[in-house]
């Protein structure tokens, strides 16, 4: 690994995006056929919400995934670096994290699911990326370097502990916090109530438009984190429908922008890592960029918006 940002200071771990670029692409590779393995077994929910990966304390999990009478879980352990197949009948298989192609990652986690009676089949080629290598045929991607796939663990840790505070004064319709593997974000959404309009045609990748359009058929305002919009990734946050004057809202702190190209406003992940108080840096650009969707998409915020923690002190 050459000489490289990537350690962990003051909590928030720090690894620059061009130091595992290799990894990184590999990773989302193999988090797409994992997802994909939840998506050909568990019961479709709104917005595609069923896709999804959770941040654990080891690393990404399926959760348990619906089989027959029973479940199975998927987990990439980013601690021990291994992947994890475990059913509820107590059998299990484990794969090894390490340099290895898509093509034999692929080969060998649908060996262990047939080795455990768990009959998958998936749609064989990811999305949302150009070129899509069909999985059996990528030998393209194979790097994996265990110490940058840990500290990408921590950068989502830490994002998932601030997402999930922001979540919580929200008492409308809101997503969970979760890691969509077809872009490599975690995200968590909010919800006006009011439907949208239909999302544009295309603009997104060997991804079919009605894919998009479940997923952004309401209102919403949506924040997230990938390895990608910074040195050493990005924070972002955008409305769909975009509201007149969105790009021009004064989003703090200083350090965020809008991209028009991208039509999000983005914070650099460096600019919390290195702030005197990364939580509140990172807390004030996820509240005041929603602050933009909501006053000036005119949601109801009275009844949308909630202080749970002042209903928490009072039962204690």
């Amino acid at each position: 690994m050459a000489e490289q940002t990537t350690r962990q200071t003051g909590g928030w771990p720090r690894l620059r995006v061009a130091d595992w670029t290799e990894t990184r692409d590999t990773l989302h590779m193999w988090t797409q056929i994992v997802g994909k393995i939840r998506l050909a077994h568990a019961p479709l929910a709104n917005h595609w919400w069923q896709v999804t990966l959770y941040v654990s304390s080891r690393g990404l999990s399926t959760s348990a995934i619906p089989y027959r009478t029973g479940a199975f879980d998927i987990e990439f352990d980013f601690v021990d670096h291994r992947l994890r197949i475990r059913v509820s009948d107590g059998s299990r298989r484990e794969l090894a994290l390490e340099s290895k192609p898509v093509s034999r990652f692929y080969n060998e986690i649908m060996d262990a699911l047939g080795e455990l009676g768990i009959h998958t089949r998936i749609y064989p080629r990811p999305n949302e990326v150009d070129p899509a290598i069909p999985f059996a045929e990528d030998h393209r991607h194979a790097a994996y370097d265990p110490h940058a796939a840990h500290l990408f663990w921590g950068q989502l840790l830490r994002a998932h502990r601030a997402f999930a505070e922001f979540r919580s004064s929200f008492v409308g319709k809101a997503s969970p916090v979760h890691f969509f593997w077809g872009a490599m974000d975690l995200a968590v959404t909010r919800f006006s109530g009011r439907p949208a309009p239909p999302h544009p045609s295309g603009g997104v990748p060997n991804l079919p438009d009605r894919v998009t359009r479940e997923a952004y058929s309401l209102e919403c305002s949506s924040c997230g984190f990938w390895p990608g919009g910074g040195e050493e990734g990005g924070f972002y946050s955008y409305a769909y429908p975009e509201p007149p004057g969105f790009a021009g809202y004064p989003v703090r702190p200083a350090a965020a922008s809008y991209q028009r190209q991208l039509g999000e406003f983005l914070l650099p992940y460096e600019a919390v890592a290195t702030a005197p108080d990364p939580d509140r840096t990172l807390s004030e650009f996820l509240q005041t960029s929603y602050e933009a969707a909501a006053e000036l998409g005119g949601w109801d915020r009275v009844a949308l918006e909630a202080d749970l923690h002042h209903v928490v002190e009072q039962h204690h």
